[in-house]
């Protein structure tokens, strides 16, 4: 069996609990995994242990859970791995910012030299301290209003140029540069770099933010960075910057981390992106989409026009096929020898009803000269009447001494009445002494 040494290193004494191969030395050095195996052997001795943090990682994957814990009093954090048989023994609402005590042991993978801890166990003790903070934080802005969606502004369509806050030379703003070039090529930048983690990330934030909202080339401003634990993206929860943005004048869409990132940024910007990547493809329109839309209008609006016109133009031929409009004279023509008729006969009506009429009168004016006394007054008689106008036809109306008038055919005679006489052979002329 081989014996182990210690590694030699110069001016130093090996420790004396060293796990590593003792006979290793410079001219015989010792294998990876050989000394993966004797780590793997040295930590397999270690027992379980119950530990306090809080989750600040949780990602399930098939057939475990791998996950982060943080020291609930400081800074340290260990990486977990759950299997699915301890999962099911475990709460189901287990979830990143929790609270927990978990009964762990160490694992150590000899073939990637990988170091973890195995979790048996886990219960809740409470919200973790952030947690509970965000928790507060969020009910509060919420209270306010700062979530509602009527206060969110619009995007714009086709935005003139794009304003960025992200990290310098990071990975989210070459995905949104080259996302946003390849869906509208002659899209613009105007990019503010700033700490996106660390005591650094809310100032610079602040101050990108309000130099992009006071320029007025800019239309739109997106807030982006990678994934990460909830600790690294907290400035991102940050109260000044949520307030701040929710001030913005332009509308900002926050882009940070992965799908399963959630900071209360997402809630306050005007737009939640999952993804930097995303972001681009929400923020610019893809060009080889509007155009096909285009073309799909121009399409539908040729097809209507033809339609359109194709009925017009077969309304107009059938009314351009009626003999009215094919011939328009011909209505004339056809009538010409009626209204000649109408007009022959209503002037041969027109002329016997004059005829008629002249006729009639004829008649009328011969009837009234034989009925009129002017004639018989011109045969010679005469009428006598009294001074009050009553014609005298009684010899017993004009007793004598009665003052008479005598209507000749020209003119009148006054007389006066001598009394009736006795009958007798007369004149034409009669007896009277009328005139006298």
């Amino acid at each position: 069996m081989t014996s182990f040494q210690p590694v030699a290193v110069p001016g130093e004494a090996p420790p004396p609990d060293s796990v590593a191969p003792r006979d290793s030395t410079p001219d015989a050095p010792t294998s990876i995994g050989r000394l993966n195996q004797t780590i793997k052997g040295f930590i397999e001795r270690w027992g379980s242990v119950w530990v306090e943090g809080e989750i600040t990682s949780w990602n399930v994957r098939a057939g475990a859970v791998y996950a982060r814990l943080k020291d609930a009093h400081g800074d340290a954090q260990i990486s977990i791995r759950i299997w699915s048989s301890a999962r099911n023994r475990m709460p189901a609402d287990l979830k990143i910012g929790d609270h927990v005590v978990a009964c762990v042991k160490a694992d150590f993978y000899p073939r990637g030299g990988d170091f973890s801890f195995q979790v048996s166990a886990m219960r809740h003790v409470g919200l973790g301290e952030q947690l509970e903070r965000l928790e507060k934080l969020r009910a509060q802005l919420r209270a306010e209003g700062l979530f509602d969606a009527a206060r969110k502004k619009p995007l714009p369509f086709l935005p003139h140029c794009i304003g960025l806050i992200t990290g310098e030379r990071s990975d989210a703003e070459k995905d949104v540069h080259r996302n946003a070039e390849l869906r509208w090529p002659q899209v613009r930048f105007r990019t503010e770099y700033a700490a996106v983690q660390g005591d650094r990330c809310v100032p610079e934030t602040l101050a990108a933010l309000k130099r992009l909202d006071a320029a007025p080339e800019v239309d739109v401003i997106v807030i982006a960075r990678g994934g990460g634990d909830p600790q690294t993206l907290l400035g991102f929860s940050d109260e000044r910057l949520l307030r701040a943005v929710a001030a913005a004048t332009k509308p900002v869409v926050s882009a940070i981390g992965h799908e399963n990132d959630h900071p209360l940024l997402d809630d306050v910007a005007d737009l939640r992106a999952s993804t930097p990547t995303d972001a681009a493809k929400r923020v610019v329109p893809d060009v080889g989409e509007q155009r096909a839309i285009v073309a799909q209008l121009r399409s539908r609006m040729t097809m209507r026009l033809t339609q359109r016109i194709s009925h017009d133009i077969a309304q107009l031929e059938q009314l351009r096929s009626r003999p009215a409009l094919r011939s328009p004279d011909h209505l004339i023509r056809t009538r010409t020898q009626d209204v000649w008729q109408l007009v022959s006969r209503g002037r041969d009506l027109a002329q016997r009803r004059v005829e008629q009429g002249l006729l009639r009168t004829a008649e009328l004016r011969a009837s009234l000269r034989a009925l009129s006394p002017a004639a018989t007054l011109a045969r010679g008689y005469a009428i006598a009447h009294t001074d009050g106008g009553v014609i005298l036809r009684d010899a017993q109306q004009a007793p004598a001494g009665t003052p008479i008038v005598v209507t000749l055919d020209r003119g009148s005679i006054g007389a006066t009445s001598t009394g009736e006489l006795a009958e007798g052979p007369t004149t034409a002329t009669g007896t009277s002494d009328a005139g006298k």
